[in-house]
């Protein structure tokens, strides 16, 4: 009888146990599960809203402006959606004023780049063969790789030292292979694009004098044109992986279509024209580079969720940019992250990390967008990770 009392009152404990746990209120939840030592309180900012009423359920310095590190890339992507559209595609040409006698081509070609992050080889490959479909055979004359539509700035401001070709190759508007050139990163990424193009023309069957760099006259006409996947597809490579080189070359893009030419500050200029004709809070917003890299980088909690806020709300901008997000347990940055329900499949977000900051912004299933910034000199990356993974974790227990 003892034995069988004791079962009875383990029972009535667990029945009493588990709605007190679960009647604790949300945002005492939220706030024990950021509650991991090793970052100041004081140097991070959060904030939850449920969706669609835009109700805050958790808010803590969510004004705070602060480095976002790859979260940039959240406002470049949302940016490049609303100007570029979602069926956009990058194009590289080959272009000549010459002519055609016979199987010959006449006069220099020049392979132009727009800004393609995803550019191959298999693309030159494709020019080349559009070449031969015309019945060329000879180039008499140079191939030159034309990266004008570009500045020629490597780099994007605020950048460390260490990041140049560590964390991005050469920034250029016509690098084939990310920049990899004959397995090394080519500093100078449009000679060596001319370079792998008379590569591909000759083993194509196609010969041509040697390669170097230059810039097609005006009057020059396309030969043969290659276009990327639709944006949305670009920027799964971007966000997924978190590709700084990619962020960099599409915020320069932005610039040179729709803002005053192809530099990082032009696409910036853009992004925060966007952010502010859309409505989000810019108060404490810097848009520098578009990968985040920059160290004068700042965005708030609040206006990243408002950017998620506004994409969500458009059934086309939401579909690209759910689908560009690394998945909790499942892919991308995320793969390794909260790999166990609640949060697995469920969370949807962009991560991001420098020797600065560490943080997390995205969806949990189609209730809540959430937005984490945590600085710090350096950050402590394991502890940030472990709050995050926590609060999302939590959100996501409530569905």
């Amino acid at each position: 009888m003892a034995a069988v009392r004791r079962a009875l009152l383990i029972v009535t404990i667990a029945l009493v146990v588990v709605p007190v746990a679960r009647a604790v209120p949300l945002p005492t939840r939220l706030a024990q599960a950021l509650a991991v030592p090793g970052n100041s309180p004081a140097r991070s900012g959060v904030i939850a809203i449920e969706l669609p009423s835009g109700t805050p359920v958790f808010e803590r310095n969510p004004d705070a402006s602060l480095i976002p590190a790859s979260n940039e890339k959240l406002v470049v992507s949302y940016a490049a959606l609303v100007e570029l559209g979602t069926t956009y595609r990058f194009r590289t040409e080959v272009l000549s004023s010459g002519y055609r006698h016979g199987a010959t081509w006449h006069g220099d070609v020049y392979l132009k780049g727009f800004g393609d992050p995803t550019l191959s080889s298999l693309d030159l490959a494709r020019l080349a063969v559009q070449l031969k479909q015309a019945g060329i055979r000879h180039i008499d004359g140079r191939v030159l790789g034309d990266e004008s539509w570009f500045d020629r700035v490597r780099t994007a401001p605020g950048w460390k030292p260490s990041f140049y070709l560590f964390e991005s190759p050469p920034l250029s508007a016509l690098a084939v292979d990310h920049a990899v050139y004959e397995n090394h990163i080519a500093l100078q990424p449009a000679l060596a694009a001319a370079g792998r193009f008379r590569q591909i023309l000759k083993a194509r069957g196609i010969t041509s004098h040697e390669a170097w760099v230059g810039t097609a006259s005006p009057d020059s006409y396309a030969l043969a044109q290659v276009e990327s996947a639709p944006l949305p597809q670009v920027l799964i490579g971007l966000d997924h992986q978190s590709d700084n080189f990619e962020a960099e070359l599409l915020l320069k893009e932005l610039g040179a279509e729709v803002g005053d030419g192809g530099t990082t500050a032009a696409g910036a200029a853009v992004v925060t024209r966007v952010l502010r004709a859309a409505g989000v809070p810019l108060a404490g917003v810097r848009i520098v580079d578009g990968s985040g890299l920059s160290v004068s980088d700042r965005l708030t909690p609040r206006a990243l969720a408002t950017v998620l806020r506004l994409a969500w709300s458009d059934p086309d901008l939401r579909s690209a940019l759910m689908g560009a997000l690394p998945v909790a347990g499942v892919s991308g940055t995320l793969e390794d992250r909260m790999e166990r329900g609640p949060a697995r499949g469920v969370v949807h977000a962009k991560t991001g990390t420098t020797d600065l900051a560490s943080s997390l912004s995205g969806y949990v299933g189609n209730r809540y967008v959430f937005s984490i910034l945590q600085n710090g000199s350096p950050v402590a990356a394991w502890p940030a990770r472990k709050a995050q993974d926590r609060f999302a974790t939590a959100l996501a227990s409530t569905l």
